[in-house]
C-alpha cells in the first residue's frame, strides 16, 4: 500500500468509493449516483483551486481510499479555510486507513497555508467522529435534522482544526 495524487485516471474508482458512500451511508447527504461527467467538473475544480486529491491504492493500483478539500465557502474571508472529505472503499474500512488519508491531507493543507480545515459528519458517524476528535478536531457545533435521508432526519455536526500558519498571505 502506498500513497499516490490521483489524477483523473482514478476517476472511475473515486466515483465507485463515492457512489457507494452516497447510497449506502449518510457520509454524503446526496441521493443520487454522480456520473463521470461530474467527476470530469470535479477534477477541473481541484486542479484550479490546486486542492490535492490524495489517494492509498495496493499493490495492484487499486483505489482503497481517497481524501480531498476544497473551499469551505466562495467567499474571499474564507480564503484561508477548506472543507475536506476522507472517503474509503467499503471493503477496507476500520483499517486505519482514514487515518492515513485524513493526516495526509492536514499535512497538505498546512503546507499550502491555510489555517482551518472543517469537517461536516453525520453525527450517527461515530466512526468518523472518533477519527477527527483522535486527530485534534474538535465538536464546534451541530445542526439539528438539517438532512433527510433513509426515511429519517440527520442531525449534521461541524469539526475543526486549526492549523499551524506561517504569517497570512493571500492563496
Amino acid at each position: 500500500m502506498h500513497y499516490i495524487e490521483c489524477s483523473r485516471a482514478y476517476a472511475k474508482q473515486i466515483l465507485a468509493i463515492y457512489n457507494d458512500a452516497i447510497l449506502h451511508t449518510t457520509a454524503v447527504y446526496e441521493y443520487e449516483e454522480r456520473s463521470p461527467n461530474y467527476m470530469e467538473a470535479w477534477f477541473s475544480a481541484k486542479e484550479q483551486g490546486s486542492y490535492p486529491v490524495v489517494g492509498l491504492v495496493d499493490d495492484e493500483g487499486g483505489l482503497l481510499g481517497f481524501s480531498t478539500y476544497g473551499p469551505f465557502r466562495p467567499r474571499p474571508a474564507y480564503q484561508y479555510t477548506v472543507e475536506h472529505s476522507v472517503y474509503v472503499q467499503k471493503d477496507h474500512r476500520g483499517k486505519g486507513l482514514g487515518k492515513l488519508l485524513l493526516g495526509s491531507i492536514i499535512e497538505k493543507a498546512k503546507a499550502q497555508g491555510y489555517h482551518c480545515m472543517v469537517a461536516g459528519i453525520d453525527s450517527r458517524n461515530t466512526a468518523s467522529r472518533r477519527l477527527h476528535e483522535g486527530m485534534g478536531f474538535n465538536l464546534s457545533g451541530t445542526m439539528h435534522e438539517v438532512g433527510f435521508k433513509f426515511d429519517t432526519y440527520l442531525d449534521l455536526c461541524f469539526y475543526q482544526l486549526i492549523l499551524p500558519q506561517i504569517g497570512i498571505e493571500a492563496i
